[in-house]
């Protein structure tokens, strides 16, 4: 019995997880706490005996016991908190959490993570701190605009960021305070977009190691920048069986809801007639991804390409422009995944066979 197979929840926290294991038929066999630590995790884990299966919840430390687990175990489940349904029913606990977390990986019902690629770790950092400075510069942009629109100061367009027009805006606030206020979000504003420069050099440097890099650069409308950030954000092609697959994780499928599909006509079952009713695209999905291809479908229909030409042949048959740049950013998804998984080159001839 000890080689048994064994389902183990782990519930994490900043100062301890606590772990229930359960056997092939769903009993709690132990249950225990132990230091967030590796020393103290390992050592509960050469405890056990048999074939191991542990979940946690993805969080701040899931990176972390991925790779720590990994090594030990027969597999690591890490599962998407929004999903689990079953943890809001009822009293709820640390131990009670890590009870279901384990019975609902016994049961199959989780949602995991992607989390295997080690190699991507040091690209993935890269675009993350890129992301995270992008989003604060895009702040104190906002921030800079509505500290002059507060004094009814109009200031469309970009030249209020510019440093040789600084003075002449600054000039246009009466307040002292809030001049004041202008220059400090103006000293922000250029220690921000120094040390963007600095990650991006040296992010597509990094994304420059990896094979994959040129082949998504041969697409049009993938930069560099959107090359390395579709790298560490998909981290390989083979997690997505299917373009619809990638399609929903990015934020680009469209959901229908249905009900009432079947009934009864003289003893014989028919299907309903009734049209499909659309929900619109997926909510719970990547952001980063849903902007790289909706970003590349936005620059693809305003230049020449082959690309436009395929937009514009979705506005010749009567296609409203919103929905055709959605269609052109499915495509080009498609069309990345594919080629990403056979290793080929982006060909414009191809396209225009498909589209035809």
């Amino acid at each position: 019995m000890s080689h048994e197979i064994k389902y183990i929840g782990m519930d994490v926290h900043k100062e301890a997880i606590v772990i229930a294991v359960l056997n092939g038929s769903g009993k709690q066999i132990m249950e225990n706490i132990v230091e967030t630590k590796a020393n103290s995790i390992l050592e509960f884990l050469h405890g056990l005996r048999g074939e191991l299966h542990v979940t946690l919840e993805e969080g701040t430390w899931a990176a972390w016991l991925y790779d720590l687990l990994q090594p030990q175990v027969q597999e690591v489940v890490v599962c998407n908190p929004r999903r689990n349904a079953l943890l809001k029913e009822g009293s709820k606990s640390d131990k009670v959490d890590a009870r279901k977390l384990a019975d609902l990986l016994r049961t199959g019902m989780l949602r995991p993570v992607y989390h295997g690629e080690n190699g991507l770790r040091t690209l993935r950092e890269l675009a993350r701190c890129y992301q995270t400075i992008n989003k604060d510069l895009t702040r104190v942009m906002n921030r800079l605009k509505a500290a002059y629109r507060s004094w009814g100061i109009p200031c469309g367009g970009t030249q209020v960021y510019a440093p040789r027009y600084r003075e002449e805006w600054l000039n246009k606030l009466p307040q002292a305070g809030v001049r004041r206020r202008a220059e400090l979000l103006y000293q922000q504003l250029d220690g921000l977009q120094a040390l963007r420069r600095g990650v991006r050099k040296e992010f597509v440097a990094e994304s420059r190691k990896h094979q994959a890099t040129k082949l998504l650069r041969k697409i049009p409308c993938i930069g560099p920048i959107r090359a390395g950030l579709l790298i560490a954000l998909m981290q390989t092609p083979y997690r997505f069986r299917s373009k619809r697959q990638l399609w929903t994780y990015s934020g680009l499928g469209i959901e229908t809801h249905d009900s009432a599909q079947y009934r009864f006509v003289r003893g014989q079952l028919q299907r309903s007639k009734k049209p499909q009713q659309l929900r619109g695209l997926n909510r719970n999905h990547n952001h980063a991804m849903k902007e790289i291809f909706k970003g590349a479908a936005m620059r693809a229909s305003c230049c020449t390409g082959p690309f436009h030409d395929f937009y514009a042949a979705l506005l010749a048959k009567g296609m409203k422009p919103e929905m055709a740049r959605l269609t052109l950013a499915r495509k080009i998804a498609a069309i990345t995944l594919t080629l990403w998984k056979k290793g080929a080159r982006f060909d414009a001839e191809q396209l225009k066979t498909q589209a035809a």
